[in-house]
């Protein structure tokens, strides 16, 4: 997998031309126009515009795209809040990938929704019957926040804003929600049938596109943390920090210059450092650890 989000990287590259700017931006304001007809107008619109093969078969083709645009909460603040969310971490994205590379990354998941619920409904028969359908792209904007965190984990959000959030931290309860919602659907499926699949495919799909695009980033963040478990249990490690408490404990010092002399203790803004071809454990002050003969 490790490939295939650096195949992506070399097709947006080469296909600038795919490049959609400012897409969150359509898609909220689609969203936003559908919740309003919703509302006040004569009928809900959103049902002629969640995914149904049974009823593309039948002629009704903008149910392919226009399903992304149905929104799932009915409270007013909170799809005002959902809305201002998804687009500024969307154009955030945007910013640091390029509109080509987000785009891309967007329609793909769109795509591999449509794709999930075909072949669903092919097993279950729902070119022949109306079945539960695919309304809305929640959890693809939902995904944004793992991009979010990904890209900028360390970025403070303000929730409703006022509570200062970190994106990792928000990243960890919007994986908490994709676990509830893939719950939810199979115990549904258990309950009512195989037709509730169709509640697992968002989550699934989402997790599985922002996986294509950040697998080098998660191999190398776990890849990471292994090294630095492995290092802190160590051996080498385990000796070197009874060595440097006993140090402090008998000589007031963690460490001393083996060249000079100068010790953390006598000079609190000096950097040491350990030299890693000297055998032993053996300290040099910033001015010594490039000049000095290696202890053998």
């Amino acid at each position: 997998m490790r490939s295939i989000d650096s195949w992506f990287d070399r097709f947006c590259r080469k296909h600038p031309r795919l490049a959609i700017p400012n897409l969150m931006m359509y898609i909220v304001i689609g969203t936003a126009i559908v919740y309003v007809l919703d509302q006040f107008g004569p009928f809900p619109i959103s049902n002629y515009l969640a995914f149904s093969p049974y009823y593309i078969i039948h002629g009704q083709v903008w149910r392919l795209i226009t399903f992304i645009f149905i929104p799932l909460d009915d409270n007013p603040l909170l799809f005002i809040l959902s809305l201002y969310m998804y687009w500024w971490i969307g154009s955030a994205v945007e910013r640091e990938w390029g509109s080509t590379k987000f785009t891309v990354f967007y329609g793909t998941g769109v795509l591999m929704n449509i794709l999930a619920g075909l072949i669903l409904a092919l097993f279950l028969g729902g070119f022949t019957t109306p079945l539960p359908t695919l309304a809305g792209a929640e959890y693809l904007n939902m995904s944004l926040f793992f991009s979010m965190a990904t890209l900028f984990p360390d970025l403070t959000i303000l929730l409703f804003f006022v509570i200062p959030l970190k994106a990792k931290w928000l990243a960890w309860f919007d994986a908490a929600l994709f676990l509830f919602g893939i719950g939810k659907g199979l115990v549904y499926t258990v309950m009512y049938g195989p037709f509730m699949l169709v509640m697992v495919i968002p989550p699934l799909v989402a997790m599985l596109n922002y996986l294509l695009f950040f697998w080098s980033d998660i191999a190398g963040f776990f890849t990471r943390t292994i090294g630095r478990a492995k290092h802190q249990t160590s051996r080498q490690t385990i000796n070197f920090k009874q060595a440097t408490r006993h140090a402090q404990q008998q000589k007031g010092y963690i460490h001393k210059c083996a060249v000079c002399g100068k010790t953390d203790t006598d000079y609190p803004d000096e950097e040491f450092r350990y030299c890693s071809k000297c055998n032993g454990y053996y300290c040099y002050c910033s001015e010594h650890i490039h000049n000095h003969v290696h202890i053998e």
